[in-house]
């Protein structure tokens, strides 16, 4: 049997200190390798397969396209797929989103998303708004804007010379806020308001856009903001003409049980950025969404926003986001996400009384599990140990794929499992996940000696 490992394969794989297993076929919310063995798909793979494995019509919605066209260049030609699922995406969002600017990658969504807040300020007359906040923790992407915009020192750490300052105010991340996340605490990171002291600081007129996942990616472990958070933080951007944009890459596409995670907090944001779930991870394809209203003064001045990519507004791969967007409203998966969504929290809330579960949250079927050394003063465990990283291990060899995270809880420690299946789950998966999560978190701590 072939060694799926590095040097023995010709592959580069993404990691290169491990034997990996090789997936011939899914079925649903499960993956199966060449020797038979089934695999839970916990995480949607990275948080991509929403819809689960095995939607021939999918594919044959990419074929089809590839027979008629392959590929056009986005800057002489549109193409039918395009216009499609612009207009099928329009009526999803609130009406003044209704401009799509197609790409690969979350990442590129992300760049894209964060140069046209740039370009707009330019444009209309104030190009000495520049700088851009985030949240810490935080993740963007990986190209060099993006991964700027992120809060992960284990992945800068290789290229901090190449980024480009971003400020930073902290996420509203309950559990390990002074707080304690009581909805009715006048906390300035909690209820937003910390982001007004800190434009105050930098000059409203130096600062363009404040970027922000509305609810917590995985390096929260998907922490759910209070209510009245993103109003307040509308307020704020609206009075100090900042650019408010929204992450959606991981939350979006329905993830939370709404098609956009923001829309359950009744605010609109200035830009919007789709990715992952958008094709069910049939085909790479990402979104910028934006409104007349940034794009009139680019029509008028420059003419387009400054951001080529090679395949951007890619006909196969809008075939493909067409294909899923079609299925999930035909399914009514968004629904059913939030209905399984609600099952799913519930049927995971035994797991606090497992030994080193300090936490459980997120929203849909999105749940972020965080793993501490001491239940009561939270503290985490000690990076050296690899907690998260000994739980995926372990979750794969018990048949279930889960997502590692580390980092949280001051930059270096701290260590998640979050999980993302497929809208269509059913509650007996479900249960699955739960007993095959608990098995392995007693591998973790017999591994680890932890007793």
């Amino acid at each position: 049997m072939p060694a799926y490992q590095y040097p023995d394969s010709h592959v580069f794989y993404r990691k290169l200190t491990r034997r990996y297993p090789l997936i011939t076929r899914g079925e649903g919310c499960w993956l199966i390798d060449e020797q038979g063995k089934r695999y839970l798909d916990g995480s949607g793979g990275a948080f991509v397969a929403n819809l689960g494995h095995g939607i021939c019509e999918i594919g044959q919605a990419m074929a089809d396209q590839a027979a008629k066209i392959a590929y056009i260049n986005g800057t002489a030609f549109t193409n039918e797929a395009v216009e499609a699922l612009a207009d099928e995406l329009a009526p999803l969002l609130p009406a003044e989103l209704d401009k799509f600017y197609f790409l690969g990658s979350g990442s590129e969504a992300v760049e894209a998303a964060l140069k046209l807040a740039r370009q707009y300020w330019v444009e209309t007359g104030k190009p000495s708004k520049h700088k851009v906040i985030a949240l810490s923790p935080a993740y963007h992407g990986n190209t060099l804007l993006a991964l700027s915009a992120s809060a992960r020192e284990h992945y800068k750490t290789y290229y901090r010379e190449w980024l480009v300052d971003i400020h930073r105010i902290p996420a509203p991340y309950s559990y390990r806020c002074e707080c304690g996340g009581v909805a009715t605490a006048a906390c300035p990171v909690c209820d937003g308001s910390g982001l007004d002291a800190a434009i105050q600081q930098l000059g409203a007129e130096n600062v363009a856009a404040f970027i922000v996942e509305p609810v917590g990616g995985s390096s929260t472990g998907h922490a759910v903001p209070r209510p009245d958070y993103f109003r307040r933080v509308r307020e704020i951007c609206d009075r100090n003409q900042v650019l408010l944009v929204a992450d959606e890459v991981l939350v979006g596409a329905g993830r939370t049980g709404t098609w956009s995670a923001i829309e359950q907090y009744g605010v609109v944001p200035d830009i919007m950025t789709f990715g992952k779930g958008i094709t069910g991870g049939y085909a790479p394809l990402s979104a910028v969404v934006a409104s007349r209203k940034l794009l009139d003064p680019i029509a008028r001045g420059s003419g387009g926003l400054l951001h080529a990519q090679t395949f951007s507004h890619h006909p196969v791969l809008a075939a493909a986001g067409l294909a899923a967007v079609r299925y999930i409203k035909q399914h009514g998966l968004v629904a059913r996400c939030r209905v399984m969504g609600q099952v799913f929290h519930q049927k995971l809330e035994p797991l606090r009384a497992l030994p080193f579960v300090g936490d459980i949250r997120g929203r849909g079927l999105l749940a972020g599990i965080e793993f501490v050394q001491d239940k009561g003063s939270r503290a985490p465990f000690p990076r050296k140990l690899k907690f998260a990283e000994t739980f995926s291990e372990q979750a794969l060899a018990a048949g279930l794929m889960t997502w590692a995270n580390m980092g949280q809880a001051d930059g270096i420690n701290g260590d998640l499992s979050c999980l993302a299946p497929p809208f269509v789950i059913t509650e007996s998966e479900i249960d699955e996940l739960v007993r095959r999560f608990t098995m392995a978190l007693h591998q973790t701590t017999t591994k680890l000696h932890l007793g």
